[in-house]
């Protein structure tokens, strides 16, 4: 499983925005890319602004699948009018996975 967690700090009054738009592009990448497993929005307990995207995948392919697709455009053409991001937090593949000898 290749997995991965980015931050981004939005503008305060786009929050909303960026919660429905994250939301959005989770609930498509989960029900049309097979290779996505996991794709949650979660907001920082002390900032208010800042929101990160906790995703897994089968493996790397599975991801860069995801990126060449429409949600994740759709995503970053609204997102990064009001985001700054993302910044990379953590990314790999899980120790003792099949996946991490083939990425």
């Amino acid at each position: 499983m290749y997995q991965f967690l980015v931050s981004f700090t939005v503008q305060p009054e786009h929050r909303d925005d960026f919660v429905r738009a994250a939301r959005r592009t989770a609930r498509d990448s989960l029900a049309n890319e097979p290779g996505s497993h996991r794709f949650e929005v979660i907001a920082d307990e002390e900032n208010d602004d800042v929101f990160y995207l906790n995703e897994v995948y089968a493996d790397v392919d599975a991801f860069d699948a995801h990126v060449g697709g429409p949600y994740f455009a759709a995503f970053f053409a609204e997102a990064s009018a009001y985001a700054e991001g993302p910044t990379w937090l953590m990314r790999g593949t899980v120790v003792g996975d099949r996946a991490a000898t083939t990425a």
